[in-house]
């Protein structure tokens, strides 16, 4: 499986949280097979809002969401109801 990582980011309440103010407005950075290219991706995202504080990019390990530590190879965890 590959390690998947997503990098976004978008305005935020609170530079201390995760409480994005406008969904519709979330900025999709990309979508990396690798820790190193989603931080050099989240890196380059973050230095051009550096002087808004309000601002806030991050790096989600996708591959940890399908597939926690302790599951089964190659099982995805199905969706919670």
């Amino acid at each position: 499986m590959s390690k998947l990582h997503l990098v976004f980011g978008g305005r935020v309440k609170d530079p201390r949280s995760l409480d994005f103010t406008d969904l519709s407005n979330i900025d999709f950075v990309g979508l990396y097979d690798n820790y190193a290219d989603a931080e050099e991706a989240w890196r380059g995202a973050a230095q051009r809002t550096v002087d808004d504080a309000e601002m806030k990019y991050v790096v989600v390990h996708l591959h940890r969401l399908l597939q926690p530590e302790g599951a089964e190879s190659g099982a995805a965890i199905p969706p919670q109801q």
